[in-house]
């Protein structure tokens, strides 16, 4: 069973690291991080920079302590401010982070908070940081176990990942991260129609990282038609 949730959370196709492309889940923590960074918060505003920092800059041991460092301070601020719904998402956020870091049997408990935490936020905030949230959680649901090892479940990752482009139907992660998904599910056809319209979305105001990804939609498009 170890080996089974390992090879699904960790090795699955969409979180592999290759050089020109981010893992799926890794960019979609990024897009949901980017609109918790905008919080007036200082102290959420830290925590996240500091995410970033060990999700892309860090590695082996060094990376799962400071993840676990992370994680006890966003519960921290989840306890302190259990109404708020950017707390409640970064804390989702780094969960999820560092359940994928984790990998094994002991990731299964961290995602399993991690969802918790997002479907807390979205409760709170229906429109789920304007979609980011519904992406995030998309993925988890996606790329988790099904029962009885986890609560993957492609049905409910689809729902969650429509949800997000109805919320937004120009964005770029939202339009690119349903278009991975459509392809895992063999619907290739539909999946090109969401790239293109990820390429051509709208960019949000000082969001350097939705141009990072339209960049890589366009690389995905080119590999895929």
């Amino acid at each position: 069973m170890e080996r089974q949730w390992r090879q699904r959370f960790s090795c699955h196709r969409p979180w592999r690291r290759p050089v020109l492309r981010i893992g799926l889940v890794v960019a979609l923590l990024f897009a949901a991080t980017a609109a918790v960074a905008q919080a007036p918060d200082p102290t959420l505003f830290s925590l996240m920079q500091r995410w970033g920092n060990v999700e892309y800059q860090m590695q082996g041991d060094a990376r799962l302590k400071a993840f676990e460092d992370l994680a006890n301070e966003a519960d921290a601020l989840a306890r302190n401010q259990p109404d708020n719904a950017h707390v409640l998402t970064a804390q989702g956020v780094v969960l999820a982070s560092y359940a994928k870091a984790k990998g094994g049997l002991g990731a299964l408990d961290l995602a399993k908070r991690a969802r918790t935490a997002l479907e807390e936020a979205i409760a709170i905030d229906p429109q789920g940081e304007n979609g980011s949230a519904y992406v995030t959680l998309g993925a988890l649901y996606q790329h988790a176990p099904g029962w009885p090892l986890a609560f993957g479940d492609s049905d409910k990752a689809r729902e969650l990942l429509q949800k997000a482009v109805g919320i937004r139907p120009d964005g770029i992660d939202t339009n690119f991260y349903y278009a991975q998904y459509l392809e895992d599910e063999g619907e290739h056809g539909e999946a090109l129609d969401y790239a293109r319209r990820a390429v051509a979305g709208q960019a949000r105001a000082d969001r350097s990282s939705d141009e990072a990804l339209r960049r890589q939609a366009e690389r995905w498009l080119a590999e895929h038609r």
